[in-house]
């Protein structure tokens, strides 16, 4: 713990478990994009990005990874929202005042 606030390594979080609130699983995480110009994570992925074409990336990211925004909770876990619950219930805000700007990210992966 830093100056209060619970800290983690980036690091520690690949291989833990990633569960809705509703208990259902969704896998390991794998990979993690990372937005450069805010520092912020935008994505957790349960398959390598390691693929040999746009597509495929795109496939993973698009049905094979969660956003960050839905992450609930960390500890030995992570939750995330499930796909029925608005972030909007969880947080009290809606999803337009949420959106990131992603001009530039970097994956940071567990190999």
């Amino acid at each position: 713990m830093v100056g209060g606030i619970k800290m983690l390594r980036l690091s520690e979080l690949f291989g833990r478990d990633i569960y809705t609130d509703n208990g259902d699983y969704k896998g390991k995480v794998y990979d993690i994009v990372v937005n450069l110009e805010t520092g912020k994570l935008e994505t957790i992925t349960t398959e390598p990005l390691k693929v040999k074409t746009k597509q495929q990336a795109k496939k993973i990211i698009t049905e094979k990874s969660i956003p960050y925004k839905n992450v609930l909770a960390v500890k030995d876990i992570i939750i995330v929202a499930s796909k029925n619950r608005k972030m909007e219930e969880i947080s009290g805000v809606s999803d337009d005042k949420k959106k990131s700007n992603i001009r530039a990210g970097a994956l940071v992966s567990y190999r």
